[in-house]
């Protein structure tokens, strides 16, 4: 469905609106930049979608035009009489006013069942990028899909190789392959951030690359290592678990770890021997 552009200017005006900085808010405006948000989310015309951050509208109705079902979370309540008023036209969008952070999607899905999946499109500014990943994959009733409009350098760091790895790229990768789907310019927001955007684009593992039952201790671990990144993993490690270092020296011997290398390093088959290796220290 072709959509004609939205005057983001004259609704704000219409309305009285301004940006909350505090919010991180910015907009999407540019028709093509949205696109290409819609075409990395994979939307089919059975697919539920949740946007986070539905701003004025101007993302949500274009997933509305390609999905069965939109819902929209929306922190600024401020903006609940635009938006009613862009998505008049589209009977199959739920706005739902509140932080994302304070709601399972199994309540935002109540018809969906674990396994079914669900997309999540959304434009989010860096300062809750990594407690919205982390809280979206956490929990029972996941997404089959993530598209996420961040600062680029946010969405380079997430798709890193081993080598050049970060506490926030293991996190997501544990769950998913990421890709990055497109660059969005600092224009296409109103108003334009300081940096450059991406489209990350992430596909959901039909199950968390280590267990269910592995994964807090995968966290608690990979925080360690990175919570002192200049130094070694053996002294990082020693530091992050209150541990010695000749304890932390034998715990990365045991997973076939040299204790000299560092975090950024190891890919997930690595982080998951040393789960396992801590795991058997702690129960002899």
């Amino acid at each position: 469905m072709n959509l004609p552009p939205l005057n983001i200017p004259a609704i704000m005006r219409q309305f009285g609106l301004h940006t909350d900085k505090s919010l991180g808010q910015n907009f999407l405006i540019d028709d093509h930049a949205i696109r290409r948000v819609v075409e990395a989310a994979g939307i089919s015309p059975q697919d539920y979608v949740l946007e986070i951050g539905a701003g004025l509208g101007n993302l949500t109705r274009h997933l509305a035009a390609n999905a069965r079902e939109v819902v929209a979370v929306e922190i600024d309540d401020r903006l609940t009489p635009a938006l009613k008023y862009v998505l008049k036209p589209f009977s199959n969008v739920r706005l739902v006013v509140g932080d994302i952070l304070a709601f399972n999607p199994e309540n935002l899905f109540p018809d969906l069942d674990v396994g079914q999946g669900y997309v999540v499109a959304a434009n989010i500014p860096y300062y809750i990028t990594s407690a919205v990943i982390r809280h979206l994959l956490s929990v029972r009733l996941r997404p089959r899909q993530l598209a996420l409009t961040i600062q680029r350098e946010v969405a380079e760091r997430i798709c890193a190789r081993p080598g050049d790895l970060s506490l926030l790229a293991l996190s997501v990768q544990v769950y998913g392959i990421p890709d990055l789907a497109a660059h969005i310019p600092a224009s296409a927001f109103l108003p334009p951030p300081k940096v450059d955007s991406a489209v990350v684009r992430v596909r959901l593992f039909p199950q968390p690359y280590l267990p269910e039952e592995q994964l807090d201790t995968f966290f608690r671990l990979i925080k360690a290592g990175f919570s002192q990144k200049r130094k070694t993993l053996r002294n990082s490690l020693s530091g992050g678990l209150a541990v010695t270092p000749a304890q932390a020296n034998i715990l990365l011997e045991q997973s076939g770890i040299d204790p000299q290398r560092r975090a950024e390093t190891l890919h997930l088959d690595e982080w998951r021997s040393l789960v396992d290796s801590y795991q058997r220290a702690k129960s002899t």
